[in-house]
């Protein structure tokens, strides 16, 4: 009993530790008295929780700026950029993307690694892992990496580490945060806490974890590529399904006896509008072209290249209204590779949105394209590992928390 009543004290403490620190986030410049009436805690608490914090590496205080007033003037509290960091990672179909975010997110460092002629999950891991020692060694030594988010590509069970399917790269359940943490063993990163979830997901996180505006509720990110996912969040909470697989969306099924899918299916969502829908001719010969060939037939104005584009672009629009009659979302985002595309395909796309909310009397949803570009699954995957350690407190079966089995935050003293 007198250990579990310590433990209990324990996680009281880092749950009291993260609320300051999310709080601070999204309000940088409060003072200690600020943040005991926001978070409902003792001055003399938050004086203790702060200056712990800010010996770890968490917080930083900043001079306060006369104003000519009298009296003591409270000193205002940000998140340091400096000292603890994330790291972040997108494996994608043909390459992983790494960056280094500081805890509001900006991008100190960034690599992109091909992974040539081998897509063996053992090969891809094994780029992922290099990758992510390529952008730590570019940091300073005594920057602290607190956690590593990776963004995959198809339906993920968090709690377990495991790839349940992905349909791209034909990889099945697939023990990924296992394999990738022995490839980490010995290294400067073995033992730092790892998260994976789906690429749409962590996107979605990361337009709302490191957003200075508050995102509106809820949050849809669309996530465009050769595969088609959406992130959901709802109430500040990432909705992941009974089995991880919420938001794959680009499975939807669109058009009866459409396009076959990489799922097998015909008339998914992804089949018509992801990148296949627009390389043009048979299904055995359109994985010779690329979406940079569709670019450059968009610059010269192919008739054949426009048709389908704008085709890809009005089923998106189908999508979106059907995603925006089942959510009511608050905002949509749209990402992905696709997405640069531009006008081609996004203005049949708003246009059919916007056909559909008229028909029906109705205001079409906000929709807007991703703040963090091409970056935007790395950085999201970066605000993986900050939602995670921040929120201690959110049950196992709605977080579906640590690939790893090793994502409680440090705390080095008995609650305050």
């Amino acid at each position: 009993m007198q250990a579990e009543a310590a433990g209990a004290q324990q996680l009281l403490k880092v749950i009291n530790r993260m609320a300051l620190v999310r709080h601070l986030c999204a309000n940088p410049g409060l003072s200690r008295a600020d943040l005991a009436g926001t978070v409902g805690l003792t001055k003399s608490t938050v004086s203790l929780l702060v200056r712990e914090l800010i010996a770890e590496g968490w917080l930083v205080e900043r001079e306060v700026v006369a104003t000519g007033d009298l009296g003591r003037r409270p000193t205002p509290l940000f998140i340091d950029p400096a000292r603890l960091l994330l790291l972040g990672a997108e494996v994608g179909i043909e390459s992983v993307r790494v960056v280094a975010t500081s805890l509001t997110g900006e991008v100190l460092a960034f690599t992109v690694a091909n992974y040539g002629a081998s897509r063996t999950a053992k090969a891809c891991i094994a780029s992922l892992a290099g990758a992510l020692l390529k952008v730590r060694r570019q940091l300073d030594a005594g920057q602290r990496i607190l956690g590593i988010g990776v963004g995959l590509p198809g339906g993920v069970d968090e709690a377990r580490g495991v790839l349940h399917f992905a349909p791209n790269l034909g990889w099945r359940d697939l023990p990924f945060g296992a394999l990738l943490g022995e490839k980490l063993q010995g290294t400067e990163l073995a033992g730092v806490p790892l998260f994976l979830q789906n690429e749409a997901d962590v996107a979605a996180l990361g337009e709302m974890e490191f957003n200075a505006a508050p995102a509106s509720d809820p949050l849809l990110y669309v996530s465009i590529n050769q595969g088609l996912g959406a992130g959901v969040i709802v109430g500040d909470r990432l909705l992941t399904g009974s089995r991880g697989f919420a938001g794959e969306v680009g499975h939807m099924v669109l058009q009866l006896n459409g396009p076959r899918c990489s799922c097998g299916r015909r008339g998914c969502a992804e089949a018509l509008i992801a990148t296949r829908a627009m390389l043009g001719g048979s299904e055995d010969t359109a994985a010779l072209r690329s979406l940079s060939e569709v670019r450059a037939h968009l610059v010269d104005e192919d008739s054949e290249t426009l048709r389908a584009v704008a085709s890809a672009g009005r089923y998106l629009g189908v999508l979106l209204q059907n995603l925006a009659t089942a959510y009511d979302p608050g905002s949509i985002v749209l990402g992905g590779a696709v997405v640069e595309l531009g006008e081609p395909f996004l203005k049949p796309a708003f246009d059919t949105l916007n056909d559909y909310a008229a028909a029906a009397n109705l205001t079409p949803p906000s929709v807007r394209t991703s703040r963090f570009g091409a970056n935007a699954v790395a950085v999201g995957a970066a605000a993986l590992a900050r939602y995670r350690l921040t929120r201690p407190a959110l049950p196992l079966a709605e977080s579906r928390t640590a690939a790893s089995g090793t994502t409680t935050p440090i705390a080095t003293e008995e609650a305050a």
